[in-house]
């Protein structure tokens, strides 16, 4: 059967045919996540043309929260000229995203989408002080949405307040001497680039734009360089879905990042950009639509990046 054409698939389609799904549970981890309603379910494909394309609810904001990951990573890397690929592993852990574990032999974090390794990713870029930092986050997020983005102070005060395990985090990493920034500076750092409000629309361009070689396909700006984009997708691929990335990529086969709001954006390398958000997660911490969702994509617009298309 040939794929479907994402100029035509019908999202709201599906959006209603995952909604009877019911399993999962909202994240309680701050009071902002834990009120984010059990029933949103919103979808957004961005096309390499920069088509835009969404269902119903894809416009509603929320925090970005882990989905950040992988754009902390690729400002990382473009700020330090590759550098960071020396400062933090790529290879997955098999273990939970906040797990208090750093490499046995280098004391590095074991890759970019786990918090000890976004913390680092988030000091790693410009500026001289933790407001400096944040801005130029805010601003090259920005980039890749290709409008501008906000802030919830808020949720960045809870995630701030509340992240212990990001602490411990942060506080192993200075006495390994990974981090150089102080302890406290880089969870508030991170914490912010948690707090970023998008929306699935939003975070769809964003995906694209790692997918299609760091061009915005919206703006038609060159955000990162092709090799920079290609290196976050890969670890996106081995490390996005946590210790469900085996799973993830057998199933879905598309490099992904997850997020306890729910939310996932995927990015299938030379195509498109996606993303979907349900905030009712499964014990992986993976929105349980957003699953399904993904593979019902990749399945019927032929995106496993793995797959044999009909014709070979």
């Amino acid at each position: 059967m040939s794929p479907a054409d994402p100029r035509t698939y019908d999202l709201e389609a599906l959006r209603e045919r995952v909604l009877p799904e019911t399993g999962g549970a909202v994240d309680e981890s701050i009071p902002q996540l834990a009120e984010a309603s059990p029933d949103l379910c919103g979808i957004a494909v961005v096309l390499a043309d920069g088509t835009v394309r969404a269902s119903s609810q894809a416009d509603v904001a929320f925090s970005v929260q882990s989905a950040v990951k992988p754009f902390l990573f690729a400002l990382a890397l473009l700020d330090t000229d590759g550098e960071a690929l020396d400062r933090i592993g790529i290879e997955p852990t098999g273990e939970a995203f906040d797990a208090i574990k750093l490499e046995s032999h280098t004391g590095r974090p074991p890759n970019p989408m786990v918090n000890a390794g976004a913390l680092l990713t988030a000091a790693l870029v410009d500026g001289d002080d933790p407001d400096a930092r944040t801005e130029r986050i805010v601003r090259g997020l920005s980039a890749f949405a290709g409008r501008d983005l906000e802030i919830d102070d808020e949720v960045a005060r809870c995630e701030h307040l509340l992240g212990d395990r990001n602490h411990a985090l942060a506080h192993l990493m200075r006495a390994e001497g990974t981090l150089e920034v102080g302890a406290d500076d880089a969870v508030a750092v991170y914490a912010r680039a948690c707090a970023v409000l998008v929306d699935a629309q939003t975070l769809a361009v964003m995906g694209a734009t790692l997918a299609l070689g760091g061009v915005n396909p919206v703006t038609g700006e060159r955000v990162v360089s092709a090799r920079v984009a290609r290196d976050v997708v890969s670890v996106m691929a081995t490390c996005g879905v946590y210790d469900g990335s085996g799973r993830w990529m057998r199933s879905v086969g598309v490099p992904a990042k997850s997020s306890v709001s729910g939310a996932i954006v995927l990015s299938a390398p030379g195509l498109l950009g996606a993303a979907v958000v349900s905030p009712p997660l499964d014990e992986q911490g993976t929105s349980v639509r957003g699953r399904v969702v993904s593979e019902r994509l990749s399945a019927d617009l032929g995106l496993h990046v793995f797959g044999v298309p009909a014709h070979a």
